[in-house]
Order: structure tokens, then C-alpha cells, then sequence
């Protein structure tokens, strides 16, 4: 069976930047076990697997989805969604503005285009303030001033400087009963441009130690920065290595989470 695979730079205006993931087109679902050893043979953070939701033109286009580390399936995934719709449209031609991905997990998904940029909906994750916690902080190397609890750990610090100082204990974090661990402070102008606030995210127990660019860590940085700033509307920068800015907008009980992607190649799978 010959499958088309696309890579793809999300968050990112240029090769070699944001972060990479695999797009894989099915006209059906194959067995889940060929769907893990297809996501480890990629060896990114994050493989989608596409198959349409109904055979035939629908209004807007939809599609389901399903998103693929090195070692588990996750239950949402922010840059391989965009990635997938940058695909869909750029790609395949698809002509619509708007695109339905349907997910078993969380909810329906929707990307919108606006030129180059693509904007995607999704929800808009709940967070408890935590006591500070020593497995978290001996974890981190460092201990946050205010840590949430949520789908991931989220620990805020003082400064930019602390967060991009980390160098964690992975498999501490690992240990960790959560996805992964957030960690995020107020960014510098001189280092961060427009950016408002800047994150790291690590989630090694998932098979990814860091993360190069986390849209669904941004479901929960989204509502806290929201608030904290009294804005509406935010920049974030994702500091790792390879880094990337997400366009954030807060809803009612919803973010949108904006950024562009760079094609880096085509090619074709046998299983």
C-alpha cells in the first residue's frame, strides 16, 4: 500500500523552524498498530492521519483526525491540526476558507484561512491553582511562583530568564501524573518583540522531551495570560530551540490560535 506523507514546519514562515509534523492521507483507517510504527518510523513530535468523514463534497470540507506521537496517540494535538489543514488547502487545492476536522476526543475542530494565515478553534482548557509541589520543582530544576494543574502542569515564573534557563530532570517529569509540564513568564521586549508572554513545554512521559512549538499548550496559556493582561488578544513565543509564535485570541469557552506553515517535503510510505 503506497500512502502520500507530507512534512510540515507549523508555527513557522520558513524551513528548519516552528515545529515539524508528518501529515499521512488515508482513504480509510488502517489498524491502530500500523498507525503507531508509521508515527515511531517518522520520529517527530506529532504524526495526523487524515481520512475523510464523508465520501463526496461536503460544506465546508471535513475530515477526521488523529494525531500520533513516537509513543501514544494524543488527544489533541495543536501544530500537526495546523499543519493538516495547511495540506488540505495548500496541497490538495481545497477551495473553502473554512475546514471541519472531527476528533475522537475533543469535539469538532475547525481551521479558517485568512490569506497565508490559518486560525484554528478550539477549546479552552480549565486549570486549578496548585501549592507549590517539590516533585514538580525537583523536576524542573527550579520552583514557579504559582502552579496550575489542568490537562498538563503549568508553572508560571518571574522571568523570562528562568524559563529559558530550565534544563529539567526528564525522567522526573516523566513520573509526573499529567501529559507534560508548561512552563511559561511575562517576555522580554528586547529578546521577544511583540510577544507577550513566552512558554516551554515538556512532555517527555509522550516520547517528546521538548516540544519545538505547542498549540494545545496554548488552550490553557491562552485563558491565564487572557486575564492576567486584560487582553483579549496575545502573541505567545515558544522559546526551544527551533521556537515559534502562535497568534492567541480568547472566546467564551474557546481560543483561536493563529499561525503559518512551511512545506518541507512530499513523498510516499509502503506498508
Amino acid at each position: 500500500m503506497l500512502l502520500p506523507l507530507y512534512q510540515v514546519d507549523a508555527f513557522a514562515d520558513r524551513p528548519f523552524a516552528g515545529n515539524p509534523a508528518a501529515v499521512c492521507l488515508l482513504a480509510q483507517w488502517l489498524p491502530d498498530g500500523v498507525l503507531h510504527s508509521i508515527a515511531a518510523e517518522n520520529n517527530l513530535s506529532e504524526t495526523a492521519f487524515l481520512v475523510p468523514a464523508v465520501p463526496g463534497s461536503t460544506s465546508p470540507p471535513t475530515w477526521q483526525i488523529r494525531w500520533f506521537t513516537p509513543t501514544t496517540e494524543v488527544a489533541l494535538c495543536g501544530h500537526a491540526t495546523l499543519a493538516s489543514a495547511f495540506v488540505l488547502f495548500d496541497a490538495l487545492g481545497v477551495s473553502s476558507d473554512r475546514i471541519v476536522f472531527q476528533t475522537r476526543q475533543s469535539g469538532p475542530l475547525t481551521v479558517s484561512r485568512d490569506g497565508s494565515k490559518l486560525e484554528m478553534d478550539f477549546p479552552a482548557w480549565p486549570r486549578t491553582e496548585r501549592p507549590a509541589d517539590p516533585a514538580v520543582s525537583s523536576a524542573l530544576g527550579a520552583e514557579p511562583e504559582v502552579l496550575f494543574h489542568g490537562t498538563d502542569w503549568m508553572a508560571v515564573f518571574a522571568t523570562r530568564a528562568e524559563v529559558a534557563g530550565l534544563a529539567p530532570d526528564m525522567a522526573g517529569l516523566a513520573r509526573l501524573p499529567t501529559r507534560g509540564v508548561i512552563c511559561t513568564a511575562p517576555a522580554d521586549p528586547d529578546l521577544d518583540g511583540n510577544a507577550h508572554f513566552v512558554s516551554r513545554m515538556f512532555a517527555p512521559a509522550s516520547g517528546i522531551p521538548e516540544d519545538p512549538v505547542t498549540g494545545s499548550a496554548h488552550c490553557m496559556l491562552t485563558p491565564y495570560w487572557s486575564r492576567r493582561l486584560e487582553r483579549p488578544s496575545l502573541v505567545g513565543r515558544q522559546i526551544s530551540p527551533r521556537g515559534g509564535r502562535i497568534g492567541c485570541r480568547m472566546g467564551r469557552d474557546r481560543v483561536y490560535l493563529s499561525g503559518t506553515c512551511a512545506l518541507y517535503l512530499t513523498g510516499t510510505i509502503r506498508v
